[in-house]
């Protein structure tokens, strides 16, 4: 991460402009290091210096509120709708970077049927060599029970937190032949520390004369850990191999992806910009009125990458085809308004969430007790010509809910969101009946995640 180095000029004009206040309140009474009391104290200072709107923060609860209750008292809500704290900072710089336990499964909640309370879990993918990819599950299949018990509209958070253990789920799959789910019977799964690959899958596709790449990216991540860009090497590999087979479209599915690190998604839009260098820029950044103050924090724009796999002109149309869905947020969606002023975005799929602020995980360096983190929102992002205004989200050209339709496998082009954009390519409507589905989505597995609806910035106070 990009290192400011800004403490002791921040801490010296604060005392400066504090002039009126009295020495005791300038050096309150020391405290224990492991009490909540010393972790609010560092939730103050932090948010007093980065917090994005701070002229419009709230007057705290007592000092010796829990330090969940204390960061949420400060937030100017509903307009923050995604600063946030964590007991555990390490396990949230983990998750952010794809490492949580778990057993390797994600899913979408629904009710039985209109008429039931009964609640099902439908797979949407499953995660490379993990526990539940060795179980043999798969995209569509549907659980019905958990350690045996029968999620509903009232328990179903409750039996949900038995996934994050050993747990034995009941699922159903669907025969292509009889068009009825059959009963699977159980299996058991274990709960690993499991590092997810954000590259999920990428193919190209010739249909009717068209080469169609398409790539399937989960969260930014540039790799699995602290220095790695393992990740983001994979990503460059793909685009070499798209350009070297002079693709002459481009999906990229974003429909699960809810953010990560900004630099991964600089990384990824300066291989699909047709021709950009480090001279075009991506984003523009802007920080709260304090930091604003700092010649650091004025001005701050993002270049593009010089990147030999970057595609060019191969676009037909200079268009790419983005797959979106209500999941589809923060560093995905600074993609869609980076690449806005450079190329004709073409969105197929779901509102997206709209988020165009970002975090900084933030650690208490100087208090080993305080293993709290948070990830106030500290930035507010726009392109190149200053657009920012989607805070209701990306409205899409086509729309097209995959709720809609039972799940098939990734990559078959009978996949809804996959055929509806290879349709609006090759011109050409899809063949095969199509049953639709009347039902409401209540909630995913990836809704939880730390690194849903998240853009981190790559900078470090010190």
């Amino acid at each position: 991460m990009k290192k400011i180095k800004i403490q002791k000029a921040i801490y010296l004009i604060a005392f400066i402009a504090l002039g009126a206040c009295n020495s005791e309140d300038q050096n309150p009474p020391p405290v224990d290091p492991g009490s909540e009391v010393a972790v609010n104290r560092w939730i103050q200072e932090v948010m007093d210096q980065v917090y994005f709107w701070l002229d419009d923060m709230r007057t705290p609860v007592a000092e010796t509120s829990a330090p969940e209750d204390y960061f949420e008292s400060l937030l100017f809500r509903p307009t923050d709708r995604f600063s946030a704290i964590y007991p555990d900072y390490q396990e949230l710089i983990n998750s952010l970077n794809g490492v949580t336990l778990e057993s390797g499964y994600e899913f979408i909640l629904f009710r039985e049927s209109q008429n039931s309370d009964n609640v099902i879990a439908e797979i949407t993918y499953i995660k490379k060599n993990s526990p539940a990819a060795s179980a043999g599950l798969r995209r569509g299949d549907i659980i019905r029970t958990i350690n045996g018990q029968q999620m509903t509209v009232e328990n179903f958070r409750d039996v949900l937190e038995d996934i994050s253990s050993t747990h034995t789920v009941n699922f159903l799959r669907f025969n292509e032949e009889t068009e009825a789910f059959e009963d699977q019977g159980d299996v058991e799964l274990n709960a690993v520390q499991l590092a997810e690959d954000p590259n999920f899958l990428d193919t190209i596709y010739t249909i009717d004369n068209q080469k169609i790449g398409y790539v399937v990216y989960h969260f930014f991540a540039p790799g699995p850990g602290s220095g790695s860009t393992a990740y983001d090497q994979e990503m460059d590999a793909i685009f070499a191999k798209f350009k070297a087979e002079s693709i002459n479209h481009l999906i990229v599915d974003f429909r699960y992806n809810g953010g990560g690190f900004v630099s991964s998604a600089v990384n990824l839009a300066s291989l699909i910009a047709p021709g950009v260098t480090q001279n075009d820029i991506f984003s523009k950044t802007k920080y709260n009125t304090f930091l604003s103050g700092f010649d650091d924090f004025q001005n701050v724009q993002t270049p593009f990458r010089n990147k030999a796999q970057n595609l060019g002109n191969i676009l037909s149309g200079n268009r790419v085809y983005i797959l979106t869905s209500n999941r589809t947020a923060s560093a995905s969606e600074l993609i869609i308004n980076g690449l806005r002023p450079y190329m004709d975005v073409f969105l197929i799929g779901d509102v997206t969430t709209g988020k165009n602020v970002g975090s900084i995980p933030f650690e208490d360096e100087e208090n080993p007790q305080n293993t709290y983190g948070i990830l106030p929102i500290v930035t507010q992002s726009a392109n190149s010509q200053d657009e920012s205004d989607y805070t209701n989200g990306f409205t899409p050209n086509i729309s097209a809910r995959e709720v809609e339709e039972r799940l098939r496998p990734f990559g078959d082009i009978n996949e809804q969101l996959l055929r509806t954009a290879i349709s609006e390519i090759t011109g050409q409507s899809p063949s095969g009946r199509i049953q639709k589905l009347s039902r409401s989505d209540l909630g995913s597995t990836l809704d939880h995640k730390v690194r849903t609806g998240r853009m981190i910035e790559n900078i470090k106070f010190e």
